[in-house]
């Protein structure tokens, strides 16, 4: 942590906390006392931090300012590795939006988000420019199909949707209920109540064909509900989990795997030989064997047998078409 996060981290402790005691600002900056007094006196010398030892309450805080005296400010913005990523995406996001339902409101917010990236010790376009995020599998979707999901989504219709659906090679028609857009893997999806199945499902929204918003109200689904059958299982295709898959990563691929997050109710540990064994919840398998067989063959699944024979017929169907 840098001197300037330092000093932010500081002023957000007073004010959060209106007296901080030095023993609770050693241990959140996890620096030495007479590093965190060096801070203290920066401040007030060179910033003009109206920054006091209150001898009752046992710590510093913060007093009104002297009249006349000079304007606290603290130095440029100081961006941690999550808020740099947060904004860049916002700007990728704007910058690839067409106008549509946000249409003449676009420009400001870029320029303010720019301004914000501006306000660091760096120029914004030398943040830009150097600092990148790839989108490497974002598919091509109808501007208008977005727009009127959202449209239907916020004013709680119905939509009547043409949809291709990939894994069946069949086009059909529905009704649905909107309830949440997901922005996942760089790709757009509808979590929406079908109508035609009578029960929760996710679509991608590059594979509507036509949709046309519906007098109808849409139903309502309890968000408890949603996050049981959508957000519980493993990525896109999650659902009610059904099973719990344990994978095995070899020594060498397990110094990359055991910082990843695959799902929040993951668990893993490492076995002594250097292994990092990964156990997920899951209800539906393709997303999983995809993520699975990124890693092969470094990887091997030890349950449930299901799982593990079919990743053993999509190897052996590989094998097969690359001979």
């Amino acid at each position: 942590m840098n001197r300037t996060e330092r000093l932010y981290r500081i002023d957000r402790l007073i004010r959060a906390h209106a007296c901080v005691p030095v023993e609770r600002f050693v241990q959140v900056l996890e620096i030495s006392r007479a590093t965190f007094k060096r801070d203290i006196e920066y401040m007030r010398s060179r910033l003009h931090a109206p920054i006091v030892w209150d001898r009752e309450k046992g710590g510093y805080c913060f007093t009104a300012a002297d009249p006349g005296a000079p304007i606290y400010e603290l130095p440029g913005l100081w961006f941690n590795a999550s808020e740099i990523h947060a904004l860049l995406t916002m700007l990728h996001l704007l910058e690839n939006l067409e106008p549509g339902i946000l249409g003449q409101h676009v420009n400001p917010i870029r320029a303010r988000l720019v301004k914000l990236l501006g306000s660091t010790a760096q120029p914004a376009d030398e943040i830009e420019g150097r600092i990148r995020i790839l989108h490497m599998t974002a598919r091509k979707m109808k501007l208008e199909h977005f727009e009127l999901v959202a449209t239907a989504l916020l004013r709680r219709k119905r939509l009547h949707l043409s949809y291709f659906s990939r894994g069946r090679d069949e086009e059909t028609d529905r009704d649905v209920s909107p309830q949440r857009l997901v922005h996942y893997r760089d790709n757009w999806y509808l979590d929406a109540w079908c109508h035609r199945t009578d029960g929760l499902r996710t679509f991608a929204l590059d594979c509507i064909r036509t949709a046309v918003i519906l007098d109808a109200k849409a139903s309502a689904v309890p968000e408890q509900q949603l996050n049981e059958m959508l957000a519980e299982g493993y990525g896109i295709f999650s659902g009610r989990p059904t099973a719990r898959a344990r994978i095995r990563f070899s020594p060498a691929r397990a110094r990359w795997v055991s910082s990843e997050e695959w799902h929040p109710g993951q668990v893993g540990h490492y076995e002594p030989d250097g292994s990092w064994v990964l156990e997920v919840p899951y209800s539906d398998d393709r997303e999983l064997l995809m993520d699975i067989l990124r890693h092969a063959p470094e990887v091997e699944v030890l349950a449930p047998p299901e799982l593990k024979q079919r990743l053993q017929e999509a190897l052996r169907a590989g094998l097969q078409r690359n001979k």
